[in-house]
């Protein structure tokens, strides 16, 4: 009885010491944010592991894209609240066809570039495409 005692705690003690090493390497772990361009002609550009900071925003990645070797180039109007992103490298908004439009995990972008805050481990998607 005391020698099944013993392999079940040596197991509890195994799983304890394995489940705290994943905890402590995923809270080494950078904090990144992804971002995806989408042209709609087939091409994508991927950023898989921008730095991610507190208060960072939507035009704080493309930024951070921009600063990257093989980044992007981008061109917008306005700041904050009013920031519009009007062109990514050669594509540029066509006002009443396709434009840039960029999503946070899935969801529409409800306000401007300038001002929506992303999370650690958040997906930006800026795709061209009709409004």
């Amino acid at each position: 009885m005391s020698r099944r005692r013993w392999s079940f705690g040596l197991v509890l003690g195994t799983i304890a010491l394995l489940t705290s090493g994943e905890i402590s390497v995923a809270a080494d772990e950078p904090a990144t944010v992804r971002l995806v361009i989408d042209y709609h002609d087939g091409v994508e550009k991927h950023f898989n592991a921008i730095s991610w900071k507190s208060g960072m925003t939507v035009m704080d990645v493309l930024q951070a894209a921009k600063k990257h070797p093989r980044g992007i180039r981008f061109e917008y109007k306005g700041k904050g609240a009013t920031a519009l992103l009007t062109k990514i490298d050669d594509v540029e908004n066509e006002g009443r066809g396709r434009n840039w439009l960029y999503r946070v995990n899935g969801e529409p972008g409800d306000r401007s570039m300038g001002i929506f805050e992303l999370k650690a481990g958040d997906t930006v998607l800026w795709k061209f495409d009709n409004y």
